[in-house]
């Protein structure tokens, strides 16, 4: 019997979520707790590739069993949890059909992409602290319309990648100002918050039907320059039609990025 597992991840501790040798990863982690939990061998298939810091907080993986599961379902969650480490959390595990796939069955994959343009302690973490003295967003935002549709994405995708196609169908990409928790609870942290005119956090959501390696990482320091005005919004679809890895901008770094939705 088959088994979708919905989970997060905190990537800081892990160089990914595929095992690598010589480096802890989630797969691994999550293999060797479903191992010992059900005393027997457990192979893990994950909706994807993650790199070495990247988050996730929807992550789908699948695992099978030769019969159902020895606990019910909220009892095996539980004890999955109390074993797993800190920086993984495991929120449902479910039964599906045998022809259901984690990675070839999903339709949509979600990411986001968090900055801040103030030093915050309580965001660093898991948010990217981009101090260029100036960011249009409205700029950003009108490039993010040259990456909907079918494209091949290949001068946003990591040279020596092995994906048999760089097309990918991109549905959603846009900026948005949001409000982190600890600011919208006890306020900013001092009354004088300096000369930035636009809102301090923002994040960025990017919906496809797949990914490439680094493709959302290079998107974003590829839109960050159209935001600097170093470029027009035009030059994403310049780049999209002709562009190669070297023409884009750099890869922005990885902890702010979360796979935060899966669907199939």
């Amino acid at each position: 019997m088959r088994y979708f597992l919905c989970l997060s991840y905190d990537g800081s501790a892990f160089c990914g979520w595929q095992i690598q040798p010589n480096a802890p990863s989630v797969q691994e982690s999550l293999e060797a707790t479903l191992s010992r939990l059900l005393s027997r061998p457990v192979q893990v298939t994950g909706a994807g590739r993650t790199d070495t810091s990247v988050n996730a907080s929807g992550y789908i993986a699948h695992f099978d069993l030769d019969g159902e599961l020895p606990f019910e379902a909220s009892d095996f969650t539980y004890k999955l949890n109390a074993m797993l480490p800190r920086s993984i959390a495991v929120h449902s595990v479910c039964p599906v059909p045998e022809e259901m796939h984690a990675r070839f069955s999903a339709k949509r994959r979600e990411y986001t992409y968090f900055i801040h343009r103030q030093k915050d302690p309580f965001v660093a973490p898991w948010s990217w602290q981009c101090g260029y003295p100036q960011l249009d967003f409205d700029a950003m935002n009108r490039a993010c319309q040259f990456l909907l549709g079918t494209h091949d994405f290949s001068c946003f995708e990591k040279t020596g990648g092995d994906n048999k196609t760089s097309v990918c169908t991109i549905m959603e990409a846009s900026w948005q100002p949001y409000v982190p928790s600890h600011v919208q609870v006890m306020g900013p942290a001092g009354e004088d918050t300096g000369p930035e005119t636009v809102a301090p956090y923002w994040y960025f959501r990017i919906a496809a039907d797949r990914f490439l390696r680094n493709m959302v990482r290079a998107t974003v320091g590829s839109l960050i320059e159209v935001g600097r005005g170093k470029q027009r919004p035009e030059w994403i679809a310049e780049l999209v039609a002709r562009g190669t890895r070297g023409d884009a901008g750099e890869s922005v770094p990885g902890h702010a990025l979360f796979l935060n939705k899966v669907l199939y």
